[in-house]
């Protein structure tokens, strides 16, 4: 008997030890809305023409169970600049990739219209808000290959 309460108990803590082994960040994973890849530097030069500002992007992905309307969302970087969602749906399983040059919003993409670039190249934070001021999730990343998973 004495066995068995001695394998339950290490049983335990070790299942105990693996719950707090899971970054707080995946736990925001777990359904619903949250930041995916991140294309912070836009391949080649950086020339600031609209083609490559739109290379530079972030994707919000929608792995909750219903459809989620993002009117009223921010996503913000460390400097401050923000993209505040018009009226767009993203459905169950879609991704919406967040463009920040100049277009016409579709059903994938959506664009910042800016003139410059958002991103950092040498290390950044993105952070999403729910339309309460809430942070919903957020990405970091510091100099890389120009591109980064937020999972």
């Amino acid at each position: 008997m004495r066995i068995s309460v001695a394998s339950s108990a290490v049983a335990l803590a070790l299942a105990g030890s693996l719950l707090a082994a899971v970054p707080a960040s995946a736990a925001s994973h777990q359904g619903g809305l949250h930041l995916g890849k991140i294309q912070y530097d836009s391949p080649g030069k950086d020339t600031r023409t609209n083609a490559s500002l739109n290379a530079e992007w972030v994707e919000i992905h929608n792995n909750g169970k219903k459809k989620l309307q993002l009117k009223g969302y921010k996503l913000k970087d460390n400097t401050g600049y923000t993209y505040t969602f018009p009226t767009y749906t993203v459905g169950v399983g879609k991704t919406v990739r967040v463009h920040t040059g100049k277009g016409k919003n579709s059903g994938k993409h959506v664009y910042w219209n800016r003139g410059s670039y958002v991103w950092n190249n040498t290390g950044d934070k993105a952070r999403l808000f729910k339309p309460s001021g809430a942070l919903l999730d957020s990405c970091s990343w510091k100099k890389g290959k120009g591109v980064t998973s937020c999972h």
